[in-house]
């Protein structure tokens, strides 16, 4: 089995997650021990309809950090999860701020949710987790929400590293060395650096350090879009000489002996899945 990313939305931040330029409904993770829905925020419930994914098929629930474009829609993935709450089963966790709350942010999920789930807790950079039999490390991040963090899988196929938002700087990069897939969250184009995000300018640096075999530009936010976040992404390529796309809304991301990109099949119906009868 290869390891499967589908790209419920590639949107990120204020902007791009209040006029759904983009959805901002993160990403499943399909794996040899289940699925993984990973930082459901606006537009996850909507998409997973649109590619007939049934919620219940999801076995844990992972949300980096405490702001909307990364949670809204995660209760209702949990909801889902668990046979609308009448079936405890799978797993959630969070940051700090997303499970217990912190520093004037969250929890972004209830009490109620996470009881829901027959394990759940908090993790900080540093944890090692055992996900459905998937090895993920929580590495650093530094952003606004102090919790936020990113992730590394070791996969059968290699390793494949999501981000999260941060800003740049070496020693955040160098953590994911080694990496061969890179999911970059980039919020600006060339020449907008903003704080606690990556630009274009950062993400050369960035695939310069780790050097994987593609990177992935997720979580735009609207100036990229407005630029064009296919010519940023050519350009950092041009950079670097590593293969780099700008990811779309329903993307699919096949990791197995070759790396393969496609587009899930998109659906404008009233279907409904059996389990949630």
């Amino acid at each position: 089995m290869t390891f499967r990313i589908t790209f419920l939305g590639t949107g990120g931040g204020r902007h791009t997650t209040m006029f759904q330029l983009r959805s901002t409904g993160g990403m499943i993770v399909e794996h040899d021990g289940g699925n993984l829905h990973i930082d459901p925020g606006p537009g996850a419930l909507t998409q997973m309809h649109k590619i007939h994914y049934d919620p219940a098929l999801t076995s844990s629930v992972i949300v980096s950090h405490c702001h909307p474009d990364h949670y809204s829609d995660a209760e209702s993935v949990i909801e889902g999860m668990t046979y609308g709450g009448w079936r405890k089963r799978g797993s959630v966790y969070g940051s700090e701020t997303v499970i217990k709350g912190s520093g004037g942010l969250g929890p972004c999920i209830s009490p109620y949710h996470l009881r829901l789930a027959e394990k759940y807790g908090a993790f900080e950079a540093g944890d090692v987790l055992d996900v459905d039999g998937l090895r993920t490390d929580i590495l650093k991040a530094k952003h606004s929400d102090s919790t936020n963090v990113g992730f590394t899988f070791h996969t059968k196929h290699g390793k494949v590293s999501y981000v999260s938002d941060t800003e740049f700087t070496e020693e955040i990069a160098e953590q994911y060395i080694g990496s061969r897939v890179l999911l970059l969250p980039v919020t600006t184009p060339r020449g907008n650096r903003i704080n606690y995000h990556l630009c274009t300018e950062d993400a050369v640096e960035f695939e310069r350090i780790v050097r994987p075999e593609l990177a992935v530009f997720i979580h735009l936010g609207v100036a990229i879009l407005r630029k064009g976040a296919e010519k940023e992404a050519e350009f950092v390529r041009d950079s670097t000489g590593v293969r780099t796309i700008a990811a779309r809304d329903r993307m699919v991301l096949d990791v197995g002996d070759e790396i393969t990109v496609s587009d899930a099949a998109c659906y404008d119906d009233d279907w409904i899945p059996p389990s949630s009868i």
